[in-house]
């Protein structure tokens, strides 16, 4: 079964098999409704994990949602998701199947996808501000007629994905001298599809020392403007210097590839 999910402040527009229905939702508060003892009982967005878009590749992802009833599961009929603090989204449903695990109970797999290229006209607010928290609504049927329609089976974070650049020097260095370690970082606008700096924002230097296995954080420091990065340490190793980013509730988190130095001999 295909779908197409467009959100709307209040409620959500599903196509499916070109009949378009409106279900009416709200952004806040659970709410269920249906017939008989068909219910969701589990449901996984994106195997756990966080979902991260970009400026222009696609992004697919999964929501996996257990159903049980007495005369077993039929079909996803709707499933959307959407920002649950503004009822604003940007994602399609594309297609679902489901397993069966017992007599009474399958797995039904939405697949999600979202175009970068679709985002900055799927709203009429800066689009960014769509990043945060998003729960997902479905409605369930069992092969007895049953249906359940739910709404927040489950929560997740749809981020902005991020950019950061390390950048040491001089390259060698002597030992006890002063390095100068650079780098920036940046964030998806969606609004323009570009990568703007991001300032203000805590950022990590790590060091590690060459043959050593892990990094180590030796010390934090704040992007200026347009999300840069410049800090001096002392060289007292050979060994690579990496910036790391833990993220927001809005912005993924990321390591910049190690920069390694030398010391001079």
């Amino acid at each position: 079964m295909r779908g197409r999910t467009r959100l709307r402040q209040g409620g959500s527009w599903a196509t499916a098999g070109g009949a378009a229905v409106l279900v009416l939702l709200t952004a806040t508060g659970a709410h269920a409704e249906g017939t008989g003892d068909v219910r969701v009982v589990k449901t996984v967005v994106n195997g756990g994990g966080n979902v991260t878009v970009g400026t222009s590749k696609t992004v697919t992802f999964p929501i996996a949602i257990t159903v049980k009833d007495n005369s077993g599961v039929k079909r996803l009929t709707d499933v959307s998701t959407f920002n649950t603090s503004n009822g604003r989204g940007f994602v399609d449903w594309t297609g679902s199947s489901c397993v069966k695990k017992s007599a009474t109970t399958s797995v039904c797999t939405a697949t999600m996808t979202v175009d970068p290229a679709w985002i900055p006209g799927s709203n009429d607010v800066d689009s960014n501000t769509v990043a945060g928290v998003w729960q997902v609504n479905a409605t369930v049927k069992a092969n007895d007629g049953n249906y359940w329609i739910s709404d927040r089976i489950a929560e997740y974070k749809v981020k902005r994905a991020s950019k950061l650049t390390t950048d040491a020097s001089p390259e060698p260095v002597a030992k006890g001298a002063k390095l100068t370690v650079t780098g920036k970082l940046s964030r998806a606008n969606w609004e323009d599809l570009t990568y703007h700096g991001f300032t203000g924002q805590q950022v990590k230097l790590q060091f590690r020392k060459a043959g050593a296995a892990h990094y180590s954080t030796v010390k934090t420091v704040k992007t200026g403007t347009h999300g840069k990065l410049s800090t001096k340490v002392t060289a007292t190793a050979a060994g690579s210097w990496r910036w790391y980013f833990p993220g927001t509730t809005t912005t993924a988190r990321i390591v910049s590839a190690g920069d390694a130095v030398a010391l001079k001999k």
